[in-house]
């Protein structure tokens, strides 16, 4: 049995009364509330302010006389300015932010009889955005003879009719930066309609999104942060669960996606829930879901319109109600032509589709983003690292020039200013360091841009790494990686780079010589598949 939980504020004037046996013939809302015949409140958050506290003392005291099971919970609230409504309803925020809510363990009423005016205003529009996942409660005296408990009742008003009001007040105390944009001050003014956009869909709907962009655009980050969104809104329960589709093959894919039971296929000795089902109440982010069967589309698009799906080796459907982002780098248009993606799966997932820029189309954003960076390093590193003057000044002509041309996008840029602040040892980036990274950078795009297959190469060896291999050896390497990848293990990807010489073996291990391949540059299956 589900609790109910009333969060309001001490009358500080209705609850008040003389403190004889009068008292009980006067409506005081806060004590009537918990007189209700058919309304049983487990736990009251009674807000005040210092100066009231010896009334609210009062109040739980004539509350627990009245009904023993309520748990009255005082919460000391001070306002400078109880009518300034950014003051007021930023201590709210701060307060319900801070609060642990539990909406399917209780039931949560709002109580807005009591309070000032703003502050009753700032819980309906705390209520109302999903901060608070309640109801708002209404009690009024009852009519005709004095009566100590007074009526209640819940209040479901038509809410379009305040949007006007809400939106207004939104907008005057609305933070500089979106929590979209995890408080960078970015500049690109498509940049922003877009995050603008995906904040209101983010939070007024469940449908799946779709975010393409290139490798390295920030597609996974921004899923991670409308998770945090919803879920600081109250509107998902469970865990974000992130899948990179492109290491998932064959068999594998659907064990790791939907579960299986004990016994489905070799290697399966115990039950697995799988992704999906572990992402139940959340949200399932599916990057590079372009890469996905077209078996596992049609079973994604089944498990999101109907929140049911088949684990492997199973003859009985499980549920899991998730929310879907999905990211990609292909074009789906171009796949869906070529039959290489569901066509009914990429019309559920288009109802919202927005496409990141990469950093080279977004220029004026590597600024603000150098901060955020160096933030990073420092949160991650536990040391500060700063540009002098010449040194900024420096880096910034170069990243926002026509030779910089971000092929790695914000990932490129993470892995600069890494490595700029792990040589400063002092806690400077210097113009030595700057001039010795642009050279590094230019070098790394060089080669890209020359040889194709330095692109598949970078995208598993640093920069070093790639350097100490010969040219020779680049070619070749480059085309094992590119059959590792689109074949579904090491053996089958063996068997295709060693089809003529295995002919004239008689024992043959493809597995076995594709490895030691590898392992002569350092790698492995897992960091290349």
């Amino acid at each position: 049995m589900t609790g109910t939980t009333v969060i309001g504020f001490l009358g500080s004037t209705l609850d008040a009364s003389k403190r004889d046996a009068s008292r009980w013939n006067k409506w005081r809302p806060t004590v009537g509330l918990c007189m209700q015949p058919n309304l049983r409140v487990d736990r009251l958050i009674l807000l005040h302010g210092r100066q009231h506290e010896n009334l609210a003392s009062f109040i739980t005291s004539d509350i627990a006389s009245v009904s023993p099971e309520t748990r009255v919970e005082p919460v000391l609230m001070n306002f400078d300015d109880a009518w300034d409504f950014e003051e007021v309803y930023a201590e709210l925020l701060d307060f319900v932010r801070g609060f642990t809510f539990e909406p399917e363990a209780e039931d949560y009423l709002v109580h807005i009889t009591t309070g000032t005016h703003v502050a009753q205003i700032c819980l309906f529009l705390l209520t109302e955005a999903h901060f608070i996942p309640g109801k708002l409660l209404q009690t009024q005296p009852q009519r005709g003879k004095p009566h100590p408990a007074g009526v209640w009742n819940s209040i479901d008003l038509d809410l379009s009719r305040y949007d006007r009001i809400a939106k207004r007040f939104a907008e005057g105390s609305r933070a500089s930066t979106s929590f979209l944009k995890g408080g960078i001050e970015t500049c690109s003014t498509a940049f922003n309609t877009m995050i603008d956009e995906i904040e209101q869909v983010a939070t007024r709907s469940s449908a799946p999104l779709l975010l393409m962009g290139p490798t390295g655009a920030g597609k996974s980050l921004l899923a991670k942060r409308i998770y945090e969104l919803k879920a600081d809104q109250h509107r998902l329960s469970g865990p974000f669960v992130e899948v990179n589709c492109a290491t998932l093959n064959g068999d594998n894919a659907m064990a790791a996606l939907f579960g299986h039971t004990k016994g489905a296929f070799t290697g399966a000795v115990a039950e697995r829930a799988g992704l999906l089902r572990s992402a139940d109440k959340g949200m399932l982010f599916l990057d590079e879901i372009g890469e996905l069967g077209l078996d596992e589309q049609a079973m994604i698009l089944r498990a999101v319109e109907d929140k049911r799906f088949l684990p492997v080796g199973s003859d009985r459907e499980v549920e899991s109600d998730f929310q879907l982002i999905a990211g990609t780098n292909r074009d789906l248009v171009d796949a869906v032509a070529k039959g290489e993606f569901r066509e009914d799966l990429f019309a559920r997932l288009n109802l919202w589709t927005f496409n990141l820029p990469g950093l080279a189309e977004r220029r004026e954003d590597i600024e603000p983003n150098l901060e955020y960076e160096l933030e990073r390093y420092a949160s991650a590193e536990d040391t500060r690292v700063t540009f002098n003057k010449e040194a900024r000044a420096r880096y910034l002509a170069f990243a926002t020039s026509p030779r910089a041309t971000w092929n790695g996008n914000f990932r490129d840029l993470s892995a600069s200013i890494t490595r700029m602040a792990t040589l400063s040892p002092d806690g400077r980036i210097d113009t030595p360091t700057v001039e010795a990274e642009i050279a590094r950078l230019e070098r790394l795009w060089t080669s890209s841009e020359a040889d194709p297959d330095s692109e598949i190469l970078a995208s598993v060896l640093a920069p070093e790494a790639l350097a100490q291999i010969d040219p020779f050896d680049r070619t070749q390497l480059a085309q094992v990686i590119a059959t590792c990848r689109r074949n579904p293990s090491l053996s089958a990807a063996g068997r295709e780079l060693f089809v003529s010489s295995r002919q004239r073996r008689k024992s043959t291990n493809d597995a076995d010589r594709l490895r030691k391949y590898l392992a002569r540059f350092e790698l492995s299956w897992n960091e290349i598949e």
